[in-house]
């Protein structure tokens, strides 16, 4: 799949040190990317041929094609 057409969120941080971190694909899953979020800040993340998970951690709003998500910390 070319990066272009992959499926991408947009994470909008609601407090200070918020964290959104790259999970790697293949047979181990590890953390390939990390990034933090001052409050306000937004980010737009998206899955490609080494991204397949996105793990959020801090009060976001995460936005995708499917709907929008609120943490609940």
């Amino acid at each position: 799949m070319e990066a272009n057409q992959s499926d991408y969120v947009v994470i909008k941080a609601k407090e200070g040190g918020v964290q959104v971190i790259g999970l790697t694909r293949g047979q181990d899953t590890k953390f390939h990317h990390m990034e933090k979020l001052d409050r306000g800040e937004v980010i737009i993340a998206q899955f490609t041929e080494h991204t397949s998970a996105i793990k959020i951690r801090g009060k976001a709003t995460i936005m995708t094609k499917y709907g929008t998500v609120e943490t609940d910390n």
